[in-house]
């Protein structure tokens, strides 16, 4: 099985794309299979899975679900063929809070109990930009997006609370209106952005230091604009210490069947 990057990850279809992740291949996914959905992944036992769904749905543009697994459930409509332990290209495990592994395979940690809950991706939208003529960074320089917590909080419910993690592309600022238009017709995917400009506003003291993914050059001319991020439920797993958590490392998405169409809205 190719477990090397493809001439052009763009066009692989989902299921091609998820079978080079469960055979090895670890990489970011922003790029593969245009034109599909990608989704973040968050698994927790049974027990937590009623607060965590509240959580999302008290914080719709960092954690906008787009489908639910129940326990025992590997595979549904959004990864037909496919096994939630193994599709993603690398895996972070948490225990009561704290990051204990990341792998490529998640069958030696998986339980029963588990309910997978996969959240819309800023990814999605990224080919919207691209066909619109917008670069976006960390595509063009080869790396994954950077992300940051911020000092905004979530807002909480049960045992989940945790601050607002925020992915970052910037963007020409002659091209700043045509982003925030574009990307507001993608609500299940973040939608528009949270915030343009001054990353101090946020909390954030340097763009070269994201807490999670890879910092990109921000060329002269362009202003940072940030979408909420679907790292937020790890931020949370982080404070709020469930006992098992296991979630897609940040900028390896579970690549879907969906069309990216299916969450445009007009």
């Amino acid at each position: 099985m190719m477990t090397h990057p493809p001439a052009d990850p763009g066009a692989l279809s989902p299921a091609e794309a998820r079978a080079l992740f469960r055979g090895g291949l670890v990489r970011p996914t922003s790029g593969f299979s245009r034109g599909f959905a990608q989704a973040n992944l968050l698994a927790v036992p049974e027990d937590c899975a009623f607060d965590f769904l509240l959580f999302a749905q008290r914080n719709p543009k960092s954690c906008p679900v787009l489908g639910v697994l129940e326990s025992g459930q590997l595979e549904s409509e959004l990864l037909a063929g496919g096994d939630i332990r193994t599709d993603v290209p690398l895996y972070r495990v948490y225990r009561d809070g704290a990051l204990t592994e990341e792998t490529p395979d998640v069958r030696p940690h998986w339980r029963e109990d588990l309910v997978a809950f996969l959240i819309g991706c800023s990814f999605t939208f990224e080919s919207a930009l691209v066909d619109n003529g917008i670069a976006v960074a960390h595509i063009e320089q080869g790396v994954n997006v950077p992300m940051y917590r911020t000092a905004l909080p979530a807002e909480r419910a049960g045992r989940f609370s945790g601050p607002l993690v925020v992915s970052m592309r910037p963007i020409a600022a002659d091209r700043v209106a045509d982003a925030v238009r574009i990307t507001s017709r993608y609500p299940a995917v973040h939608g528009a952005p949270v915030h343009i400009g001054d990353p101090a506003a946020l909390g954030i003291a340097d763009l070269m230091t994201p807490d999670f993914g890879t910092p990109v050059d921000v060329a002269p001319g362009t202003i940072p604009v940030f979408w909420a991020c679907g790292v937020t439920p790890q931020a949370a797993v982080m404070e709020s210490k469930p006992p098992l958590a296991i979630a897609h490392a940040p900028g390896h998405m579970l690549v879907t069947d969906a069309r990216d169409l299916e969450y445009q809205v007009p």
